[in-house]
């Protein structure tokens, strides 16, 4: 893998690219988020949303990654798969790992390494690429996987979960948060958040591709993961407060897998 030494974007020629990932690529959706590349560090913009929650997920992803490895994300290896503009890539590494963020969006990408140059931090590396090219270029590469509010924009995301599998060390963590789909979801992101709130623009989101904890479980589990956790994320319109809690997941959710060391490793879910 390459050094984390200094903030930098490595394009790849598209052609590379296997025909499972160009297949994988909404290229519509990847537009929506392009558009809007010059707001994705203006914490009033577009991506507020994405700016208040970051703490929140931001914490959780480390506890899962203390549960696993007994110790914080210094020094450890991450992708942030779907990265964006760079907002959770940057905060990890500002907590003290080393962070590749991919994405397929170049404009958004040229923001997260310009944000990253500007601030002076270091461990922290961007690169247009596709989740299933960069596995099979770096299998069991990385100690912690991160795939934030994307599995929702792919035609396939189980392949995305394949992926992560694929990238991760035996015996690391992969944390992944997307949107469930029932009628309280479709009142809440959609129409809530969407037309009511204005939290994210106006068809961000399409209801049918939203993914149940159930089906993402089963996703996970048959590549080979084990569920460790699951909680929900919530929002109170009046008080513009945000929280965490594992009694509700009907609307965002974030849930953590670990893989297994050895074969012989049976899942436990919780």
């Amino acid at each position: 893998m390459q050094s984390h030494d200094t903030a930098t974007i490595n394009s790849i020629n598209s052609a590379s690219d296997t025909n499972q990932a160009i297949n994988n690529a909404d290229f519509d959706e990847i537009s929506k988020f392009t558009k809007l590349a010059d707001e994705w560090w203006d914490r009033m913009g577009a991506f507020k949303s994405l700016h208040d929650i970051n703490p929140l997920r931001l914490n959780w992803i480390e506890d899962r990654v203390n549960d696993c490895y007994g110790s914080s994300l210094v020094a450890k290896s991450v992708v942030d798969i779907g990265c964006g503009g760079g907002i959770l890539a940057h905060s990890m590494a500002v907590r003290g790992a080393s962070v590749l963020g991919i994405d397929l969006g170049d404009e958004n990408l040229k923001v997260a390494g310009i944000h990253a140059a500007k601030t002076g931090i270091d461990g922290l590396d961007f690169r247009c690429v596709a989740a299933e090219e960069l596995a099979a270029e770096h299998a069991s590469g990385f100690d912690v996987v991160t795939c934030m509010e994307m599995l929702e924009h792919v035609p396939d995301p189980s392949a995305i979960v394949q992926a992560c599998y694929d990238l991760l060390k035996p015996g690391g963590v992969c944390v992944m948060s997307t949107i469930n789909r029932n009628p309280k979801s479709y009142l809440f992101a959609i129409i809530g958040a969407e037309y009511v709130l204005n939290l994210v623009d106006k068809g961000t989101h399409d209801w049918h591709k939203f993914i149940t904890p159930a089906e993402l479980d089963q996703m996970a589990m048959s590549v080979g993961f084990q569920r460790c956790d699951l909680t929900g994320l919530h929002y109170n319109p009046i008080t513009q407060h945000y929280w965490l809690s594992n009694k509700n997941v009907d609307v965002n959710y974030m849930m953590a897998f670990t893989k297994p060391n050895t074969q012989t490793d049976t899942p436990k879910h919780t």
